[in-house]
């Protein structure tokens, strides 16, 4: 499992995410307040975001969040108007190696999972392989869930130039739902195009992870925030229902979209 966030709105610091807020991901690294599964996220950290050129761009470590001593620096002279950010417990990439961790990009997109995925390996990771193109299936940590998830959903993208982001994650949960028909699996997943988020909270007989959103926080004026347990004290933080896939735009009020009502389920 993971704490995640995602910020779309005015360009702001990294550290007004990170390092500020009274329940900050920092905070949420070493002491989570929701999350049921473990009680710290140390195993690596990263966040993502989109260059002068549109491209996505990471930084990630395979460190606790609270080791990086130069975070402090590179999150107050960071700034974009679009954040994806996690701490990770246990993503499941051996080693000191990047590959797989979190936030994982491809082109245009960013992806986070916040989420658990028990014996994987045995019914997931055939599945998987087996459903997407080999040149994606070629570039993919099998061994971490997370980047799984994000081959199948790139392939779906790519396979189907009219669907978008929002139906490529309707389809993406109906096929774990049928390669899972006896396991369980937790799949809370926050995607960018560069120009909006989107955010699916989903499980397979299973809890979902904590996911909220704030359309209306005073510390983040005319912004919009998803984050695994709300990073302020604020009344103004809501509940992402589950089975469903919220869309945030910079333009359009947040629209919410149940999975039982989209296509191809």
């Amino acid at each position: 499992m993971s704490r995640v966030l995602a910020y779309l709105g005015p360009s702001i610091a990294l550290s007004r995410l990170v390092l500020e807020p009274t329940h900050n991901l920092m905070t949420q690294a070493r002491s989570p307040r929701e999350m049921h599964h473990a009680d710290l996220n140390s195993d690596g950290f990263g966040f993502g975001w989109y260059a002068a050129d549109d491209s996505a761009a990471v930084y990630r470590r395979r460190s606790p969040i609270w080791h990086d001593h130069n975070l402090a620096d590179i999150a107050r002279s960071l700034e974009s108007d679009l954040w994806l950010a996690a701490v990770l417990h246990d993503e499941g990439t051996a080693g000191d190696l990047p590959r797989g961790m979190q936030p994982l990009r491809e082109d245009a997109l960013l992806f986070v999972h916040d989420g658990r995925i028990p014996g994987f390996h045995q019914a997931l990771r055939d599945a998987v392989l087996d459903f997407i193109d080999p040149e994606i299936a070629y570039g993919l940590a099998a061994n971490a869930p997370s980047d799984l998830l994000f081959g199948v959903l790139r392939h779906l993208l790519a396979n189907d130039c009219e669907a978008g982001v929002k139906t490529a994650i309707g389809q993406l949960y109906a096929l774990l739902d049928e390669w899972l028909p006896a396991g369980s699996a937790q799949a809370n997943i926050l995607v960018s195009d560069g120009e909006r988020l989107f955010v699916g909270r989903h499980a397979v007989r299973s809890d979902c992870p904590t996911l909220y959103y704030t359309t209306d926080d005073d510390a983040f004026p005319d912004a919009q925030v998803v984050a695994s347990e709300p990073l302020t004290e604020s009344e103004f933080w809501h509940v992402v229902p589950e089975d469903a896939v919220l869309i945030l735009d910079p333009m359009q009020p947040p629209e919410l979209i149940a999975l039982e009502t989209m296509p191809d389920r």
